[in-house]
């Protein structure tokens, strides 16, 4: 069922709240796992929190780090294929709880 016929697809996002005094070097992202949004990829209706699959590391020729994910609905259907630094990309941690938000809205 695509999403123009079904305008309640979800997809799995969650509450995030930092740690005091994190910085990017604290942070160590594995391929084929899942990490979080930090912030809204508008051209994909993705928001901060959203949960992403890594599927592949990239660096540019000025050494900036990035990433290709994967997001996948509720359900399992995939919803977006893009690239983002890994600046925009934190770990899931075991003290959060998943949740569902529509992506109508």
């Amino acid at each position: 069922m695509s999403k123009e016929s079904n305008p309640d697809i979800r997809v799995l996002v969650q509450v995030r709240y930092a740690y005091t005094g994190q910085t990017e070097r604290d942070i160590t992202l594995e391929l084929y796992t899942d990490a979080v949004l930090k912030s809204d990829v508008p051209e994909h209706r993705l928001k901060r929190g959203d949960i992403v699959k890594l599927v592949d590391r990239h660096v540019a020729p000025d050494g900036t780090e990035g990433y290709s994910i994967e997001v996948f609905n509720a359900v399992g259907d995939t919803i977006a294929v893009t690239v983002v630094p890994a600046t925009a990309l934190e770990p899931l941690r075991e003290d959060e709880i998943l949740c569902a938000r529509s992506m109508n809205g």
